[in-house]
């Protein structure tokens, strides 16, 4: 009990400073990152062998008591670069990686509604977005880029893609959106039509989305009852609810904050989509064995193991599609 009064004194304090005067004076203690100061970036040209680039946006590891994470706050970043290391196995064997730290939406902030959610949201996306623009001007010299984050992060590349990706030039260079763990909406494609849902393994220019839960669940805040995903099987590829057997997973890894595997099973789970939500089914586990552990979802939802599940699957999809995307350009330019 004395937690949940601790937790909503914050949140009446934190109101009380929204109406007096915005976010601004409860987020803004941390001033506007510099993105052309490598410390202001958990990944800078990480694998510069590489061909092609990975912007990876992180997910919510802000669990103190304010709406934004503050750029100072030396233990929270260590976190942040952990929730980092713990996906980048999927990526790194493919890009070279960029990811900056920013002034994410604490999970607090998720509690609010309305304008005062929305206000912690633009705080953290204008970081993104500045970041990924010094990225443009800098670094990207022309190359492919794949977009990615997980939960917020894939929030936020939606708002990447909308604002700058309707360039013709820039979509061009687009290999795909791993946009996992929040939902891709008919209502964002229609705004913007270079969103475009992913409908096999290897189609490029895509994003790649989906949300895992348990078959008996029926919403969380993520996914509330009434909205729609345009998700894809992370196993068989599909987007009709045809199922995919546990035989067909590579292998689920979990990771540590080091990037290490100190799990991997192949074979965990199976999974089915159900269409009329749009959300990925896992089938073949029990609930109890994986816990939501964030205190805003329910038992059952598997938010927090998305990519984790299908780690090996993912890991072998990116790879396909960066073939896919460098097969076409070649063939384009001997065209």
């Amino acid at each position: 009990m004395k937690q949940y009064t601790v937790r909503a004194l914050a949140l009446l304090l934190a109101l009380l400073l929204l109406c007096a005067g915005g976010v601004g004076a409860w987020a803004e203690k941390s001033e506007t990152p510099d993105y052309s100061q490598k410390e202001n970036w958990a990944y800078f040209a990480v694998g510069e062998d590489k061909a092609t680039d990975l912007f990876l946006v992180c997910p919510t590891v802000d669990m103190n008591e304010e709406f934004n994470m503050s750029m100072e706050d030396q233990e929270t970043k260590a976190a942040f670069l952990g929730a980092l290391n713990m996906e980048r196995g999927i990526y790194e064997d493919s890009a070279r990686m960029f990811a900056p730290y920013y002034r994410q939406m604490a999970m607090m902030a998720y509690e609010l509604d309305g304008e005062e959610r929305e206000s912690c949201r633009e705080l953290a996306y204008g970081d993104v977005a500045d970041a990924f623009s010094w990225y443009l001007e800098h670094e990207n010299q022309g190359r492919p880029i794949i977009l990615a984050g997980f939960s917020q992060g894939a929030d936020l590349c939606y708002s990447l893609l909308a604002d700058f990706f309707g360039d013709e030039e820039l979509y061009e260079r687009l290999v795909a959106v791993y946009a996992i763990g929040w939902p891709c909406t008919s209502e964002l494609t229609e705004r913007f039509p270079q969103i475009k849902p992913a409908q096999s393994a290897d189609d490029c220019g895509v994003v790649i989305s989906f949300e895992c839960e348990a078959p008996a669940l029926s919403e969380t805040f993520i996914l509330p009852e009434g909205v729609k995903s345009l998700s894809i099987n992370p196993l068989n590829w599909r987007t009709d609810d045809t199922p995919a057997d546990r035989s067909e997973n590579l292998g689920a890894c979990f990771t540590s904050y080091s990037g290490a595997i100190e799990r991997e099973e192949a074979g965990l789970c199976g999974c089915y989509l159900d269409t009329e939500r749009g959300v990925v089914k896992v089938t073949d586990i029990e609930p109890a064995d994986y816990p939501p552990i964030i205190y805003l979802l329910p038992e059952g939802s598997y938010h927090i193991y998305d990519y984790q599940f299908f780690y090996r699957n993912l890991q072998q999809n990116v790879q396909l599609r960066l073939e896919s995307y460098l097969a076409a350009a070649e063939l384009e330019s001997a065209a």
